[in-house]
């Protein structure tokens, strides 16, 4: 308990899914949250089930002005920032040749631009506060070894891995005490990849577990485990890190064949 006890942590894309897991756990373990998203009725449910020391902002990641907002809101709101979890994601499908650019171009703004406003106007912010800060940065395996049927997703969460080093770099070099590192999970049993997989904009939990039996996925818990690490001072040293939740599945040689 009370591993990121008076931490003040935003986290976007919190209205459900692995964001929601990741407010409720960093609640749990002492921190006071800022959930953000485009939903508002499920993000203030979430923010409401923490209750006290839990803010819901209606949010745009792809707005700059948004996120401006947003920090300033939370400075106000908790007096400092300690954590900025970049979780907020599109999965766009489709193959090079199928995507047509307007989706492309949107994916990469909400699941790579987004990162780099939060990483840009985080940054200051946790400059203000005494003791640096914690940037995880939401990738993919995608980003790793690509997905032919999710073209503009790997390379948006490409994008976010190589962003993530380059923050890293330049916290070093500032010497602020502040780590940013990227977490690629495999599947997750998340609304998002659900409606991914099923076809269909809305899933039920049965609907995702049927399809989780079928595709193997992780539980928005077992990501949320390894953001409070990354989270807290215990991860003082992790910095530039790309953190492989996948079951082994980027390591898998391929299947022989006869």
């Amino acid at each position: 308990m009370d591993r990121v006890k008076g931490k003040v942590a935003i986290i976007t894309g919190a209205a459900s899914g692995m964001g929601r897991a990741d407010a409720v756990m960093l609640a749990q373990e002492g921190a006071r949250v800022v959930l953000t998203d485009l939903n508002e009725k499920d993000g203030q449910a979430a923010a409401d089930s923490i209750g006290a020391n839990a803010l819901f902002i209606r949010h745009d990641v792809t707005d700059e002005d948004n996120w401006k907002a947003v920090i300033a809101t939370t400075l106000e709101y908790f007096g400092r920032l300690d954590i900025l979890i970049n979780n907020a994601g599109l999965m766009t499908m489709g193959s090079v040749v199928d995507t047509d650019l307007d989706s492309y171009r949107l994916t990469n703004a909400v699941n790579n631009e987004g990162v780099f406003l939060g990483c840009k106007h985080a940054i200051p912010a946790m400059e203000q506060s005494d003791g640096g800060g914690s940037i995880i940065n939401m990738s993919s395996v995608a980003a790793l070894h690509g997905m032919s049927f999710i073209a503009a997703y790997s390379a948006s969460k490409g994008a976010v891995a190589g962003l993530t080093k380059s923050v890293a770099l330049y916290c070093r070099e500032q010497n602020n005490s502040i780590r940013c590192n990227s977490i690629h999970p495999d599947g997750v049993k998340t609304p998002m990849v659900a409606k991914v997989l099923s076809g269909k904009d809305t899933a039920t939990q049965e609907e995702i577990n049927a399809i989780a039996s079928a595709v193997p996925m992780c539980e928005p818990s077992d990501i949320s485990n390894l953001v409070l690490y990354l989270a807290s001072d215990e991860s003082g040293f992790v910095n530039g890190a790309e953190m492989v939740i996948d079951n082994a599945a980027t390591i898998t040689p391929p299947t022989p064949t006869v």
